[in-house]
């Protein structure tokens, strides 16, 4: 089940309140808290949105404004003209989280398609929606459009959320004509899939056209009579500068009167217009070109009993004309009338209980990489673990630690020359804390000897002397690694500019494997699109045997399930089931009944093509009765070439995130990274070793 959906349009004005009213008020009476949330919002500090008004008011949301979103537009533009987008989603999913916590519901919803390139804005929507990992409802604007018209938007908009992996959940053409509805419903059911609710909801003349109180607004205007019938709906608008005669002739329902300010007796006949049976009703009147109604009009409409609104503007009468005719109608917190037609409208069009189904049922199994990396942040910031950094002359790893103690993920030590160090930080313009990290030398340490003592306890059965000890721990790797070994640090990251050999010698050597694991491997985290699978061992074992390949598929499952990913393990060969044979082939295939004998509980197949394993309708043809094949999400490579090339291909021809290596097998975490890595590399494996850490 899903606790929230996101209201999307493919351009401005499509009636989104009309839905996002109607929704809110089915979900009211079906959970207790609700919340509503939208990620950019028109508004600044001086200009509140209206639609968080409107909802906010409307329902008595607990939330505060602030808690309703998370940028404003114009902020928004400068975190992207920046290159911050990484940033700018990760604001918006943790925002978004902590809302759902709160609440029962969260409906969330899009931007408003105005001010920007409209194409930019849908895709933007696309990637918020895939990214917070909901479902989307789909609302079009039908005004004026042919059903062939609304038919085409409808599978175009439809088609760019379902190829980018975001389920919509219902679709609604809003603003169809009333003798076009049947039509639409039918045609629109038939072209779309099954599994998108299809609502369509007519146009309605009160909600399509402004108020006074919105000319007024929009107009910046001042009020000089009828206060009490700002909400009176303008169908019409004329201007009034022929004599009067004329001028009531061509007098409708619902019209607005535009007419300079020293036309009195336009002013005075329109008021008299409405209060008489014979003429239509007027909504209101502006009086034009900033000119005052003499104080006989004046004292005249102060006698009545009945004064729509009349508004002055500075504007001249084609100006202020012009301007009317740009106004769309919006539905504020305070008309009661627009918004009670609104839900009716949502109640009497949308079919509430197959769309309660739907939310019901719907379970998201996207995993996109941004909320891969905000769940891992997350869960690292939840027990700071300590970290240890060897390689502190290396301007990536300044960079990163900056960005982990300023995001308070780690703590942190960071071995090398002190002034050397503190040097660098300046140098590259850091804003680290100094007081909050802690830069330490080998050599001049006071755990130096103790350190020393106990690499030569441990070792000195293997030949070891005390002096080579001491010589070994003034290597950054093997200080760093006795510093977890001992306690003093929960894990370490290394590798910036050492190989892998020379940063997991130490821990082979004495922190050592877990009990009941015979192999140290590695997986690499593959952020793919959609989903994120498990690489393993990429890094590591180099030609592995039945044995190691069992080992390294139960560790890797287990990686898996630590960071919240359901493992299914898909062993790679070069065939699919019984169709190939060969020592490769025989030696997965025999590795693959090694796990399932001692982990029954795994879901595990091979060998398996990597086609197979990952693409459901391959997988389907190859292996139909397999509950792996097309779904694998943990990839066993049968040997380290195949694994070290195949992620590599991956993450340059698909634009992946490659997250690791990760070591596993070992008693505390240390973690290799490679000498290519970048500093976003190395800020994501402290935080995975982190997690380690409080696994371990």
């Amino acid at each position: 089940m899903t606790n929230a959906i996101y209201l999307t349009t493919t351009e401005p004005f499509s009636g989104k309140s009309i839905f996002a009213l109607g929704l809110m008020n089915m979900l009211a009476s079906k959970a207790e808290k609700l919340a509503y949330f939208k990620p950019i919002i028109s508004g600044g500090k001086k200009s509140r949105d209206r639609r968080l008004e409107l909802i906010s008011k409307q329902f008595n949301l607990t939330q505060s404004y602030e808690e309703m979103y998370a940028f404003t537009r114009k902020n928004a533009i400068k975190e992207i003209n920046k290159r911050n987008e990484a940033y700018l989603i990760d604001s918006i999913i943790e925002k978004f989280n902590s809302l759902k916590e709160e609440a029962d519901f969260v409906v969330v919803e899009g931007t408003d398609f105005t001010d920007v390139n409209t194409n930019v804005e849908f895709d933007g929507n696309i990637t918020v929606a895939k990214n917070l990992g909901i479902p989307a409802a789909i609302i079009l604007n039908g005004a004026d459009r042919t059903t062939s018209e609304i038919v085409d938007l409808a599978m175009a908009s439809a088609n760019s959320y379902l190829t980018r992996g975001v389920q919509v959940l219902t679709l609604i053409a809003n603003k169809v004509q009333a003798s076009k509805l049947d039509e639409v419903l039918r045609r629109l059911r038939y072209v779309l899939p099954e599994s998108i609710l299809v609502n369509v909801i007519p146009s309605h003349q009160q909600l399509s056209n402004p108020t006074m109180g919105e000319i007024m607004e929009s107009l910046g205007a001042k009020l000089l009579f009828g206060k009490e019938f700002l909400t009176n709906r303008v169908d019409h608008s004329i201007v009034g500068a022929m004599q009067l005669h004329n001028f009531l002739d061509r007098l409708d329902n619902n019209t607005l009167v535009v007419t300079p300010g020293d036309r009195g007796d336009i002013l005075v006949g329109s008021l008299q217009a409405n209060i008489s049976r014979n003429f239509g009703k007027v909504a209101g009147v502006i009086v034009s070109g900033g000119m005052y109604p003499e104080s006989t009009i004046v004292k005249l409409i102060e006698g009545l009993e009945t004064v729509v609104p009349v508004l002055q503007v500075e504007d001249g009468t084609f100006m202020v004309v012009t301007k009317v005719n740009q106004i769309r109608a919006r539905i504020s917190p305070n008309d009661k009338d627009k918004i009670a037609l609104a839900i009716r409208l949502f109640d009497s069009h949308v079919d509430e209980k197959a769309l309660s189904e739907r939310i019901t049922s719907f379970n998201s199994t996207i995993l996109t990489p941004r909320m891969f990396q905000y769940q891992i942040v997350r869960r690292a910031k939840s027990h700071k673990k300590h970290i240890v950094l060897p390689e502190g002359n290396d301007e990536r790893i300044l960079k990163a630690a900056d960005m982990l103690l300023r995001q308070e993920i780690v703590d942190l030590t960071i071995l090398g020359n002190q002034d050397e160090i503190r040097s660098a930080i300046s140098k590259l313009n850091l804003s680290m804390d100094l007081d909050k990290v802690n830069i330490v030398d080998p050599a001049s340490s006071p755990n130096f000897e103790n350190y020393a003592m106990t690499l030569y306890e441990l070792r000195k059965n293997k030949g070891l002397s005390l002096a080579t000890a001491r010589d070994l721990m003034h290597d950054v790797s093997y200080f760093g690694t006795m510093m977890v070994y001992k306690g003093d640090a929960d894990g370490m990251v290394s590798g910036a500019i050492h190989t892998t050999q020379h940063t997991i010698r130490p821990a082979l050597q004495f922190v050592k494997t877990k009990p009941g694991v015979n192999t140290v491997s590695s997986v690499f985290f593959m952020c793919l699109p959609n989903r994120v699978s498990v690489f393993g061992d990429c890094a590591v074992v180099p030609n592995p045997t039945s044995e190691q390949l069992a080992d390294i598929a139960i560790s890797s499952a287990e990686s898996a399930q630590m960071f919240g990913i359901e493992p299914k393990i898909a062993m790679l060969s070069y065939s699919s089931g019984s169709s190939g044979s060969g020592e490769e082939v025989e030696k997965v295939r025999a590795a693959t009944e090694l796990v399932k004998s001692r982990r029954p509980d795994l879901k595990i197949e091979g060998p398996i093509q990597y086609d197979a394993a990952v693409d459901p309708i391959v997988g389907k043809q190859k292996l139909p009765n397999s509950e792996v094949a097309g779904q694998a999400s943990v990839l066993i490579f049968p040997d380290l070439n195949t694994g070290n090339n195949t992620y590599k291909a991956v993450q340059r021809e698909t634009g992946a995130i490659a997250i690791g290596p990760m070591l596993q097998g070992l008693n505390k975490p240390v973690n290799d990274l490679s000498r290519g890595c970048t500093v976003i590399d190395i800020f994501n494996t402290v935080v995975i070793t982190a997690i380690q850490a409080q696994e371990s």
